[in-house]
């Protein structure tokens, strides 16, 4: 089973990638993410604040890529 990780999309981007992430993270069209998001900006008003902590906390993809890089790494260290 694997982990789901959650990342801002260096790719699948407008802004900083959060909705694009949240996309590829759980397999939904963005562009439905970005709809939900300009929904909550109009009618709750709490959307940008989410949006800018997101921004902040969730790390883009190609973090990820250098982590598992550093990880093989680590067991290639290992094994000889």
């Amino acid at each position: 089973m694997s982990k789901i990780r959650l990342r801002k999309s260096s790719t699948n981007k407008i802004l900083t990638g959060v909705c694009g992430g949240l996309g590829e993270t759980f397999d939904i069209d963005p562009v439905l993410i970005r709809l939900a998001w300009c929904l909550l900006v109009i009618f709750a008003g709490s959307g940008i604040l989410l949006y800018i902590i997101a921004s902040v906390i969730i790390p883009y993809d190609y973090d990820l890529i250098e982590d598992t890089a550093e990880d093989s790494n680590t067991i290639d260290e290992t094994n000889e």
